[in-house]
Formats: C-alpha cells, structure tokens, sequence
C-alpha cells in the first residue's frame, strides 16, 4: 500500500445523546504536526479515534488519500489500520519484556526476527529505553511507560500517528522528554502527527496546524503562530487566554 499523504474526513457525525453531537469536516495533509484543543466534551477524542478508524461515524466520510487517489478506509478499513496508530492516554502494556512490548505490532505484522530485533533495538534508543530491552514492562515507571508506548507505535513505521493526551498524567521533566521524543519524529519526512492535547504550552511548541473544537465543531482550524497569537474568532480568543477551559 502507497505512503498516506492526506486525511480527509466529510460531514462526519456522532450522535452521543441529545444534547451532543459531533459535526465537523476537515482536511489533514502529510508533512505536518495537528493538535486538538479545546475545553472538555468539545469531541476532541472522539474525532480522533474516528480519524483513527476505531470508531465509526454515524454518517460521513473519512477518505485515507495517496498518489492523488482517494479511498473510502472504512471500506478496507483493516488494511489502513496497518498504516495508521492511536497512542492512548495511558499505555497498555502487556505482562511482558520492554522488548516483546515493542515488537508487538511488528509480529502482527509477519516480520522477520532479523528485522524486528534491528527495529526494536532502534526505536528503544529513539525513547531512551535502550538497556532495558529484557525489563518486564510493568516495572517500568509511568513516563518509561508512555515512552515504550511511543516506540511501539514508532516499531511499525506508520505514515498516521495519532496521540491522545500523551503527558496528561506525567511530571513535567517526562513531559518535556514525551514532547522531545515527538518533535524528532516529527522530523521524518511525509508523516501525518495528530495529538489532542488539553496543555497549551504543548500545543503551542508542537503544532503547524491547531484545530480548535467547541461543543463537538471546529470553531477554528489555523496556523499555529497565528492561533497562539491572534484567534480568528471569540471561543478561540477566550479559550486561548483563559477565560474558559
């Protein structure tokens, strides 16, 4: 399957309850670094996981695009999940070594034992785990945690990386080595990075493009220099300094 260089999702809706829904369209393009903000119970998650092809919309579209073509994923959705991964909030990790935890997806996938290890190995130095290879995972510490959840998703080499709330629950010293760890791999070419993020100061460090949702919309879908500095509309001014969270 050819590299994913354009998401594309049209009249996306989910309806939660009566009082919320999820409506939005938009377009996201390879090369470029996305974060989702807004206040809690914007839809901000939900989206994701829709781009992210683990839930579906109730109605709409989400279109994967390569080489100027555009396919429905939903259509062979297994096939673009193999090109795609959502990172969640909090890492699961199996009752295994640092290294199986790794390799995880690269087995799925039928790899080579050469060709894992020589991966596995490259992306454990990328997060700073290297030496704890042969470590049980679940002895790792919270933000060692979330790193190994990064180099399993980094193991596999996706086009998509999709991240929700990657230091939420982190110390600021693993917080900056989190946002570290994504700016180098924003630095490979031709990959599509989305990350909700509830921290502005992330948002603002990280992000080319901000989209701003507000009660399950997209208020504002913007640079990132020119959201920080000059929002385009009132909820995104407001939200930007503070007046509402």
């Amino acid at each position: 399957m050819r590299m994913i260089e354009k998401i594309k999702a049209h009249d996306i809706r989910k309806q939660y309850n009566s009082r919320f829904a999820l409506e939005c369209s938009l377009e996201i393009q390879s090369g470029l670094l996305y974060t989702i903000v807004g206040p809690n119970g914007s839809g901000k998650s939900t989206l994701l996981r829709i781009l992210g092809l683990l839930e579906r919309p109730d109605s709409g579209s989400v279109l994967y695009c390569n080489n100027g073509e555009s396919v429905s994923c939903l259509h062979d959705i297994m096939n673009y999940r193999r090109k795609a991964v959502l990172v969640p909030t909090k890492a699961g990790l199996f009752n295994e070594t640092v290294f199986e935890n790794a390799a995880y997806g690269l087995k799925l996938r039928n790899t080579g034992r050469h060709e894992i290890r020589e991966r596995v190995m490259n992306v454990l130095r990328d997060v700073g785990l290297n030496g704890k290879e042969k470590m049980n995972a679940r002895e790792l510490s919270s933000g060692e945690a979330q790193r190994l959840a990064l180099a399993r998703a980094f193991a596999i080499d996706p086009d998509v990386l999709f991240l929700d709330e990657p230091t939420s629950s982190l110390d600021p010293e693993n917080t900056k080595t989190i946002e570290n760890i994504i700016a180098d791999w924003r630095l490979k070419p031709d990959k599509i990075i989305v990350i909700v993020t509830h921290s502005l100061p992330q948002a603002r460090a990280l992000s080319d493009r901000v989209i701003f949702m507000y009660k399950g919309k997209i208020e504002e879908f913007s640079d990132g220099k020119h959201f920080f500095e000059n929002p385009s509309t009132v909820l995104a001014r407001k939200f930007v300094f503070g007046e509402f969270y």
